[in-house]
């Protein structure tokens, strides 16, 4: 079968298509570009089958990683915390305790698993009720794009 879907433009977007399909594959649903609250966007958030919260962030070069001043933050609103990055990536800058997928436009593979750091019950409700409504969100403007303009009267 072949893979008749445009590569998306940017690094960042290659890299979150593998890794979503790599998620897929582990029977997790998947929302990119995600706030968990205000101030914060996640590159790849996904919900696994068992109500597990993991959050990826992308990571194209170097410099895009000591850009990045906000991934801490991220830790509080997810299960496990992963990097996604190419096979070019100079992993020694990444922090020893979080995940790491090696990545592609086309497929990911997790070389380390993430320790896990349960949220609490109230806050994992939050999460999911969160994702939820985004993802229907984003369901309904893709069934009917006029729909964007009438939510927000």
């Amino acid at each position: 079968m072949s893979d008749l879907s445009p590569l998306p433009a940017m690094p960042g977007q290659r890299l979150a298509r593998g890794t979503g399909r790599l998620l897929r594959s582990l029977d997790h649903a998947v929302l990119t570009e995600f706030s968990p609250v205000r101030g914060l966007r996640v590159d790849l958030i996904s919900l696994g089958p068992k109500g597990e919260l993991w959050v990826i962030e992308c990571k194209s070069g170097r410099a895009d990683f000591r850009a990045d001043r906000k991934w801490q933050g991220y830790l509080d609103w997810c299960d496990r915390y992963f990097w996604a990055v190419d096979s070019d990536f100079p992993v020694d800058l990444l922090p020893e305790d979080t995940g790491l997928i090696h990545a592609d436009a086309f497929g990911a593979e997790i070389t380390r698993m993430a320790p896990e750091h349960r949220l609490s019950a109230p806050r994992r409700t939050k999460v999911q009720r969160d994702f939820a409504r985004a993802a229907a969100l984003r369901l309904q403007v893709l069934c009917d794009p006029e729909a964007l303009i009438a939510g927000a009267s």
